[in-house]
């Protein structure tokens, strides 16, 4: 076989593995993405639109957050320790009829703190939380971001630009925040690493679906609060 068959065959086949291992890679990539896509749900479009539409720069930023915060392992609640929470919530919220600004502050100070009782990161580091909370709670954890961004402006004395947050976005805050407690908390409940299925009633309602509907106060829900 002449040199120059031999030198033709290695072109041929060093190119046969070069587009081969590209394919690979471009597979690899796009299980990736396809990956982090259903584990982020909501988080990957935010990251996307954050990234001004790329889509690769965001799903580095999501990998890092993976690689970060993944194997962070939340604690359960104990049944006396999710009570309190429970009950302080239901109080801020039965707050919101006579004073939503307060309400919304004391939801802040919750969701920290319930965050923080499951093994996130501490309150005092808010960016950090909720970097943790986007990859374990990506479905809610939006709800935390308004909840702090509405207490915040109120903390500042409305320093910061922009209108000050009316009654509506004040509810619409704490509504969503309760998405990420209820999560939270339902997720740590303490029945030995295992989720406890509620009782179902004669109406094929939980019990605590009852319980939860009961606990929202009826003004929380009208559209005027005594507060402006």
């Amino acid at each position: 076989m002449s040199t120059g068959v031999i030198i033709a065959l290695i072109v041929i086949v060093a190119a046969i593995v070069a587009v081969a291992a590209f394919l690979a890679v471009r597979a690899r990539g796009s299980r990736s993405g396809h990956s982090l896509k259903q584990r982020f749900g909501p988080e990957y479009d935010r990251a996307v639109a954050r990234n001004d539409g790329d889509v690769k720069a965001a799903e580095r930023e999501l990998g890092a957050l993976v690689e970060r915060h993944g194997g962070l392992q939340e604690r359960p609640l104990e049944p006396a320790e999710r009570e309190r929470f429970e009950a302080r919530w239901t109080a801020a919220q039965e707050r919101f009829v006579d004073s939503p600004r307060e309400a919304v502050a004391e939801a802040d100070r919750l969701l920290a703190e319930v965050a923080g009782a499951r093994g996130f990161p501490d309150g005092g580091q808010y960016e950090e939380q909720v970097a943790a909370l986007s990859v374990h709670h990506p479905h809610h954890v939006h709800g935390y971001r308004r909840v702090h961004q509405v207490a915040s402006f109120h903390a500042d004395g409305g320093a910061r630009s922009g209108q000050a947050p009316g009654t509506e976005d004040l509810r619409a805050a704490m509504v969503e925040g309760r998405a990420l407690f209820d999560d939270l908390v339902s997720r740590g409940r303490h029945d030995s690493g295992r989720l406890r299925t509620p009782a179902r009633t004669a109406e094929g309602r939980s019990t605590r679906d009852r319980a939860d509907h009961h606990r929202v106060p009826w003004g929380f829900h009208r559209h005027q609060t005594k507060e402006g």
